[in-house]
Order: structure tokens, then sequence, then C-alpha cells
């Protein structure tokens, strides 16, 4: 029986992916190295610690429809598009080892004639005139018995889009948690131009089965192949859920103003896992009633947009004559909270 396991999914949708990856590792037999190989359609992953509304545009992620996936590592925020490839090793210890993979990896690209290097801890680089520029981030993952090392390829991502979401609106946001370091990047596709998802995939495999020295057949994973395996319907929803996208956000303070024509509104709030467990709101409106209400109203409850908008409807029922700076007001907080 061959000691690897080799799986290319044929989904691209990235919280299916992550939760497949998860479960793979979860459940892999100690006897076998496995490599993963996958993408993700336009979406932004985020590291474990970090906090989607400090390292994203989350606004302009909702209006393009940019899925936002939290990861089991850690490590900075990363963009994801058809013109990345992702890559996992699995194995168990004490056989398992970054160096093994990270030899892998550039052994594959030096066969397609990329000489790159590994740089750090986490990413690969490779030199042109300019200097180093980053195709790659990795992270790592370890449990008691069992590691994994998992990153992306740039290969011909479109890099402003990765611009766009990965620089948050400027809001008055003191959040705890990891932060993302930017770093130069190129695609790969600036050295071979015909490099492509398939050639990268062939070429890992390949240096996988020569450095274990055994070949074996390539699984393809499908919603059809996993979603009968035991326990991922579960790790997919969790992995999909709001809960832990948004909700595993570290504690952060958030502060909002606005002038309006009826008065000046300051929001102050502390969330904590997801959750409002702290609402002040100052005004100078001649009428501060229904701003007292709503500060009330969202306390204990879950930072999104829902709240906001239940929470308005409610104080609107309460002070109908106020209905027009209330909509107002609710148009506004749900643009900035998104």
């Amino acid at each position: 029986m061959s000691s690897i396991r080799i799986l290319i999914s044929t989904s691209t949708e990235p919280c299916f992916n992550l939760a497949v990856e998860d479960l793979i590792f979860r459940s892999m037999s100690v006897d076998k190295r496995i490599l993963f190989l996958w993408r993700n359609a336009d979406s932004v992953i985020i590291g474990r610690a970090q906090n989607p509304w400090k390292e994203c545009n989350t606004l302009k992620m909702q209006r393009d429809g940019i899925t936002l996936a939290r990861r089991q590592t850690g490590g900075g925020a990363v963009f994801h598009d058809l013109g990345n490839t992702n890559f996992t090793f699995m194995a168990s210890k004490p056989e398992y080892n970054k160096s093994i993979s990270t030899k892998i990896v550039l052994d594959a690209l030096l066969s397609l004639g990329i000489k790159a290097k590994s740089s750090g801890r986490n990413d690969f680089v490779i030199e042109d005139h300019e200097g180093e520029k980053k195709f790659s981030g990795s992270a790592y993952r370890e449990a008691k018995d069992r590691g994994f090392h998992h990153g992306t390829l740039l290969l011909n991502a479109n890099l402003s889009r990765l611009a766009d979401y990965l620089n948050p609106d400027p809001k008055k946001l003191k959040a705890k948690g990891i932060s993302s370091v930017r770093a130069r990047v190129t695609n790969l596709s600036e050295i071979t131009p015909s490099i492509d998802h398939e050639k990268v995939c062939d070429a890992i495999i390949d240096a996988f089965c020569d450095y274990y020295g055994e070949r074996t057949e390539v699984q393809y994973v499908s919603a059809q192949t996993f979603l009968t395996e035991e326990g991922f319907k579960e790790k997919f929803e969790h992995q999909s859920s709001w809960q832990w996208n948004f909700g595993q956000a570290p504690e952060f303070m958030y502060t909002l103003d606005e002038r309006f024509t009826w008065g000046g509104v300051e929001l102050h709030l502390n969330v904590q896992k997801g959750c409002i467990v702290e609402a002040k709101m100052f005004t100078d409106s001649l009428d501060p009633a229904p701003l007292e209400m709503l500060s009330r109203l969202i306390l204990d409850k879950t930072f999104n947009t829902q709240t906001f908008t239940q929470a308005i409807d409610k104080v609107t029922a309460q002070f109908p004559e106020r209905r027009v700076d209330l909509t107002e007001l609710q148009k506004w907080l749900i643009e900035v909270i998104t």
C-alpha cells in the first residue's frame, strides 16, 4: 500500500476547500504523507487570529461578491482568485518537517524554469532587477501527532484587486490580534508566461512523488465526493458560518462619528467575539431619546448589520416622528459596519 496520498480539489469555493483540508488533517492515517492541491475563486482568506474589519475593506467585498473565509492557521490576510494555486502538505510526527515541503515546492518550480528561494519562515521569493519579490506566503499548523504546511502561489492573480480588498476603510478602530505585513509581490507569469494551475499542480505532484520515491493515483475532490464523508457537513457549516469567519475576531474598540442635518452622532462600541458588550452613543441632537434607546437595544447583540437594522426599526416604531432621521442614520450605520 502506498505511503503517499494526493488529492486535487475541483471546487473553487473557499469554505469548502478549507473544510476539506481540516477534515483530511483530522482524519489522516498516521502512516500517510498527504499532498492537497486546490484554488479558490475570488475571496479574502484571513488568519485565525485576525480581525476582518481591520484587515479588509469589508464593504467593498460585500458589494463585489468577495467571500471572506477564516483559516485554521495563523498569519496574515491574502486575496485568492483563480490565478492562485494553493498547496497543503501533511505528515505525522516526527516525520513532519516544513523543510521537506519547502524543498518539494522549490524543486517543482525549478522544473518549470523558476529559480526561487525561501525567505524567512513563511515566504517564497524571486529576484529581479528591483530586488526580491514575494510570490508565495505560507502558514503552519501542528497537533500533538501531526502537522501541515500550506501556502499560496501567485501565478497570474489580479494584483490590483488584491490591493482593493486588503486595504481596509479608514476607521477609528483599535483592535487586538495579528496584523498583516505587506510586501512587494509579483506573479510567476512575469517569469514564465505560460505557467498555469495545471502545470504547477503536475510539477508539485512530480516533485512530491520523486522525493518519496513512489507514485499513486490522484484523487479528485468535489462536493459530490466529500459531502457524504463523516463529519464533513458539520465542518463545512462551521467553516461557512458568520460566527467563525467574523465572530472569532479578537476584541476591538470601534468608534464611529457622522454629522447629519439634525445633529452629530458619535458611537463607541466594545466588541468581543463578535458581540457588542458595551455601547455608548453621544449626540447634540435636540431629542437624544431615540439614540439612547438604540444604544440599549444593540447591547449584547451580534456586531452585524442585521442587529442595527432591527434595532433602528424598533426605535422608529417608538418614535415615528423621527422616521426620516432614523432612516438616514440606519443607511449610514449599515454602510460603515458592513
